[in-house]
């Protein structure tokens, strides 16, 4: 059986170039120590560290499908980027994110995926539909597809709406057996007519140790919760528990998103 062990580097952030106003999180187009660009997510945004921890995630977890993912990079950003911004709402952004942050190499000239305009294979399809059923990420839909195209390959972004369940942290076991209603609005749902080999073909990988080698992965500090007590190897022991449940009860969520599938052919 093949074992993930995956490895993210860390860079230094040297400039502030742009936020990306179209993103509710403020996100930034930024230059690391490198040499290369990033768009970075900020631990002091809306949705915080969990919109990381959930990026981290999704991310890595793609690559054991073969999707395309755009590199992570653990991104530090220093005080001094904060005391040099002139926009108030952005220089609160930068004070509350100082630190470890999470970055996305930037796709130079990627343009957005048009459901209309651009086709994907069904196996491909199939890959991400599966995924992210288990992940249970509400936002990869027509109005955000958080998907781009590069080069003509279909590459993955924005995993930071799955596995919502860490919000509250209330019931997650009863997450684990629910199909994912709302794999109903998903924009890639239509073409994902191969879900069920998917999961006969990789759902052997998601194992505890593989998942739990991505978990490694998360900086300590971003998993503690104080106001829930959980320390960040609690945190981890339930993010392990959520996807091998979810892993466990596939059969559901499968059958969920084939009813959806049908009722939109």
């Amino acid at each position: 059986m093949k074992i993930f062990k995956p490895e993210i580097r860390e860079v230094q952030i040297t400039r502030y170039v742009q936020p990306f106003r179209e993103g509710g999180s403020l996100p930034a187009l930024v230059d690391a120590d490198d040499g290369f660009s990033y768009v970075i997510k900020f631990r002091g945004a809306g949705q915080g560290r969990k919109a990381l921890v959930a990026e981290l995630i999704g991310g890595e977890l793609a690559r054991f499908l073969g999707l395309r993912m755009p590199e992570m990079v653990f991104a530090e950003l220093d005080e001094s980027f904060a005391r040099t911004e002139p926009d108030e709402e952005i220089q609160d952004l930068l004070r509350f994110s100082i630190g470890k942050n999470l970055g996305v190499h930037f796709l130079n000239g990627a343009i957005t995926f048009d459901p209309n305009a651009d086709r994907v294979e069904a196996l491909e399809a199939s890959k991400i539909v599966w995924l992210d059923a288990l992940l249970m990420n509400v936002d990869r839909t027509v109005r955000n597809t958080n998907m781009l195209m590069w080069h003509g390959e279909l590459w993955l972004i924005d995993h930071g709406a799955s596995l919502y369940f860490h919000h509250a942290w209330d019931n997650w076991e009863e997450q684990l057996a629910k199909p994912f209603v709302q794999i109903k609005d998903h924009v890639l749902l239509g073409y994902a007519s191969q879900v069920e080999e998917v999961d006969r073909t990789y759902r052997h990988l998601f194992t505890a140790e593989n998942i739990r080698n991505v978990l490694d992965l998360i900086p300590d500090e971003w998993l503690m919760d104080e106001s829930r007590d959980l320390d960040a190897s609690a945190a981890r022991a339930v993010y392990l528990s959520f996807l091998l449940g979810r892993i466990a009860h596939a059969d559901n969520f499968i059958k969920q998103l084939e009813d959806e599938r049908k009722n939109r052919l």
